[in-house]
């Protein structure tokens, strides 16, 4: 989407606001002993409660309204029987469909108090985030976006999943563009002003390489934890204006 009107932005910053204090609600329910199902059928409530509908599963066909990735977990895992444990890092990416527009959003925490190898990764992925956000300014490319969060999680000693990506976001989940996690400076569509994109990088404290443990879970190689943050911006001159906040 590009955003031309009044009501699209609003639209757009109500479900990603939501989004964003649907995550925040779910951290306070996730304690050691908790099943990732659980947080999926609180995120489910939550969702309905606002009417609003978790496209994830509506869109995708993916058995849950949240993706719970915990430790070596790369993305999209499946909430179920899974009991957290005191020293897990837990990553919940979730999203909501809200009088017709998109929200989508990603946080990691840790259960219980982060180790100082948890929090260097935790720090890490926010910055690279933080890093693409910026450089997602009118003008500039996708591979800009792409190559800030790959670059800053690199020079700390970490790596950015590839075969992943955000995407722009809408009306839909998944719009065009692809923004990868991984990328080359001044390549890739052209950024506009108005734009709506997912800044994602999914970062491993590891090996980039990952196995598919089952049809849509995606685990570490090499067992090293992941983290993840995401938030929708708008692309304008000067970066990426984030939805979920004023």
């Amino acid at each position: 989407m590009i955003i031309k009107r009044s009501e699209q932005l609003e639209g757009l910053k109500r479900a990603n606001r939501e989004t964003t204090r649907l995550l925040r609600y779910l951290q306070t329910l996730a304690q050691p002993g908790v099943t990732t199902k659980t947080l999926d059928d609180a995120a489910r409530a939550f969702i309905a409660e606002l009417g609003g509908e978790p496209v994830f599963a509506t869109q995708a066909g993916f058995p849950g309204a949240i993706n719970t990735n915990p430790n070596d977990v790369v993305v999209h895992g499946v909430p179920g029987s899974y009991v957290l444990r005191k020293g897990d890092i837990l990553t919940l990416d979730a999203g909501m469909k809200l009088d017709g527009y998109v929200g989508d959003a990603a946080t990691t925490f840790t259960i219980g108090p982060a180790t100082q190898g948890q929090q260097a990764l935790i720090d890490t992925t926010w910055g690279a985030m933080q890093a693409a956000i910026k450089a997602a300014k009118t003008g500039n490319r996708v591979g800009d976006v792409s190559w800030a969060m790959q670059a800053y999680a690199e020079e700390r000693g970490c790596n950015v999943v590839r075969d992943f990506c955000g995407h722009g976001l809408g009306t839909r989940m998944w719009e065009d563009p692809q923004v990868p996690f991984a990328g080359i400076p001044d390549t890739g569509e052209r950024l506009v002003e108005g734009m709506v994109i997912t800044v994602e990088p999914v970062v491993l404290a590891g090996g980039k390489d990952y196995y598919m443990a089952n049809q849509w879970e995606a685990r570490s190689v090499d067992k090293s934890m992941v983290a993840q943050f995401e938030r929708a911006v708008m692309v304008t001159k000067d970066g990426g204006f984030i939805l979920s906040e004023d």
